[in-house]
């Protein structure tokens, strides 16, 4: 099921995903311009149409959300992790007098208001609220607003554990619309921040300009460049993406075809234990694959050309040749 196939053959890969946004654009369109000139009426219509919302009020009360003691104990752990490292990389106030008198320097400030797209359409992602709501508060934002298709009791809890009131059910492209443009429910925001689906990413893309955005995710990727390293892991690697989204993608960038059909066989192996096999099957299928490159080097422009969402490197040498990616993992068991 996952393809082996040389890297002279690969190019569909790194085209994949402009192809895919290309397609989505065409069809969120008509769904922005309908928001801008509509509202929350064509909010509202594609929230019942896409979202299975059934209600009237759009706007989520976090008050009743129940959970776990563990559960608000892991948010406990991470909020402090995350918002420790938000705090290292807040910029700084700094002036310099030169010699001949002048005095230069620059000014930060936050913005005044941020929404963060949380998705939950197979899964909730409790975690993508605190990774993208702690950075706006420690930043000093003052308003911020969620928005989720489906907020399970995790992401209403989340929300609540941050101080956040103001939530609401709503997803998708006209999630993102209302957002930008603002309705009579939900506030128009400075910036819209998360991950979602390719329509999600397409709206996003087509709103640069009309609100700030982080950047265009769309459906999850993985790339992993390693050509000695333990089978069982990568295809653990590999799923953990694949698991998300029929549309996600796995890459394994290797110079070594005993590795690669190792780890053919690994993911063969483990997608029989798992419960989001349905999901994976396709994702693994249809958008993945194990590539064989001639040298590590061209392993490393490969990854550069697809500009993964996330990449593992097994040696931590290569990083000084890593260019475009988001996030960067350094060894087997950090990812």
């Amino acid at each position: 099921m996952l393809r082996i196939v040389n890297l002279d053959q690969a190019q569909s890969f790194v085209k994949r995903k402009a192809v895919r946004l290309a397609e989505a654009e065409q069809t969120v369109q008509p769904i922005l311009d309908a928001v801008e000139e509509r509202g929350d009426e064509a909010v509202l219509e594609y929230a019942r149409k896409f979202d299975g919302f059934s209600g009237h009020d759009l706007k989520v009360s976090t008050a009743d959300a129940r959970v776990s003691d563990h559960f608000i104990s892991a948010l406990e752990t991470a909020a402090k992790n995350i918002r420790e490292y938000a705090e290292l990389q807040l910029p700084k106030e700094n002036w310099v007098t030169f010699p001949d008198g002048r005095r230069l320097g620059h000014i930060v400030r936050p913005l005044e208001s941020m929404g963060a797209y949380i998705p939950a359409g197979r899964y909730p992602l409790p975690s993508t609220l605190l990774m993208t709501v702690i950075p706006a508060q420690v930043a000093g934002v003052r308003t911020i607003c969620i928005t989720s298709p489906h907020p399970s009791p995790e992401i209403l809890a989340a929300a609540r554990f941050l101080g956040i009131s103001t939530v609401f059910r709503v997803g998708g492209a006209h999630g993102v619309a209302a957002l930008a443009f603002g309705t009579a429910t939900v506030p128009k925001v400075d910036r819209i921040v998360g991950p979602g689906n390719i329509y999600v990413a397409a709206a996003k893309k087509l709103l640069a300009g009309e609100v700030g955005i982080d950047f265009i995710a769309g459906p999850t990727e993985i790339v992993i460049i390693a050509d000695d390293a333990y089978p069982r892991y990568l295809a653990a690697d590999m799923l953990a993406q694949a698991e998300h989204d029929v549309e996600a993608s796995s890459i394994l960038l290797t110079t070594s075809r005993k590795l690669a059909e190792q780890v053919v066989l690994e993911v063969e192996r483990q997608l029989k234990t798992l419960v989001t096999a349905p999901v994976a099957c396709e994702a693994i299928r249809n958008n993945s694959a194990v590539i064989l490159c001639p040298s590590i080097d061209a392993a490393v422009e490969a990854s550069n050309r697809l500009a993964p969402e996330h990449l593992v490197i097994y040696d931590e040498s290569l990083l000084p040749k890593i260019q475009h990616a988001g996030s960067i993992f350094g060894n087997r068991l950090s990812s």
